[in-house]
């Protein structure tokens, strides 16, 4: 039999980490994180990361394991990924894998495209070009020459529009075409569950999980990765909040609208996971609400039929 693992997917603050939690403590789970900036040990506040309260109650794995100027990749985090979940097993714990990067759990559930490596002489002309053109012209010139990719990246996805560039300049094939070449698949069985909750009630739940992290250090979060003087263009530094909280401290915007801004940010980021995850992602329970214990009845009983049938 395949081992099998748990997938909690869904938008920002949508409760993934209060479900994946439930689910561990019920079933004797290991709580494996798939959100790209939990895996920076520098943005324990601003990314909501589990506390020790909940690493106490239940193991927790990939969380906080890179400084901040390390990039990470979808390839780097499957490969860690497949290490956790090997490492669940062998301690005959469920992997439950939990977040919301959907290319993570897309290379976890299918496998990486067999892109080949790019020269670092063209990544690093790809991100002169974009430095010197800005996001909106950058992903107008994608557009021209794969509009496929351009046309699902926003002007300020700055990693994946210079990477879509640099594979295109690197092969000459665009980046879509290379995506829709399968790689190597995972052997495991999988049960995805998605968190969709409503739109109002998302949007409420960001703009007062954001208001908690301020309350908690954010802004001393924001100010200790300052410090670091690392590179702007570093996924952790575009981390949801730190770029306008960093403006605030630099005296460029007071603070309440450096608040707004990052509220505004997320509702905008949680609007392009739902589209998607909704599009994207195939899952075998789709929650239409947010997270909260009574859905655990409706939940608990799927996840027993997974385990239990051959």
């Amino acid at each position: 039999m395949n081992p099998r693992v748990v997938i909690v997917a869904g938008p920002t603050a949508s409760g993934k980490s209060a479900l994946a939690l439930a689910l561990a403590e019920e079933f004797g789970g290991t709580v494996i994180n798939a959100d790209s900036m939990q895996l920076y040990r520098e943005l324990r506040i601003l990314t909501a990361r589990p506390d020790a309260l909940a690493g106490e109650r239940a193991p927790h794995l990939l969380y906080g394991v890179l400084g901040a100027g390390a990039p990470a990749s979808a390839g780097k985090w499957r490969a860690m990924a497949l290490r956790a979940i090997e490492n669940a097993r062998v301690a005959k714990r469920l992997p439950i894998v939990v977040g919301g990067t959907g290319l993570y759990l897309r290379a976890l559930t299918q496998g990486l495209s067999p892109i080949p490596p790019v020269p670092e002489k063209i990544r690093a002309e790809a991100r002169a070009l974009h430095a010197k053109l800005g996001g909106k012209k950058f992903r107008a010139g994608l557009m021209e020459r794969d509009p496929a990719t351009a046309a699902r990246l926003d002007p300020g996805d700055t990693q994946r529009l210079i990477r879509a560039h640099e594979v295109l300049e690197a092969t000459g094939t665009p980046l879509s075409v290379w995506q829709a070449k399968s790689g190597e698949k995972s052997a495991h069985r999988f049960f995805p569950i998605l968190l969709m909750p409503d739109r109002a009630e998302l949007h409420a739940a960001i703009d007062a999980r954001f208001l908690g992290m301020m309350q908690a250090g954010a802004l001393d979060e924001a100010r200790a990765l300052k410090a670091l003087k690392l590179d702007p263009a570093l996924p952790a530094m575009k981390a949801l909040g730190v770029p306008v909280l960093i403006q605030h401290l630099d005296g460029a915007i007071p603070l309440e609208e450096a608040v707004k801004c990052a509220q505004a940010a997320s509702r905008q980021y949680a609007k392009r996971q739902a589209t998607w995850f909704r599009h994207q992602f195939q899952a075998d329970l789709t929650i239409n609400a947010q997270y909260s214990e009574r859905l655990l009845t409706k939940i608990f009983p799927k996840i027993r039929q997974f385990l239990l049938t051959p």
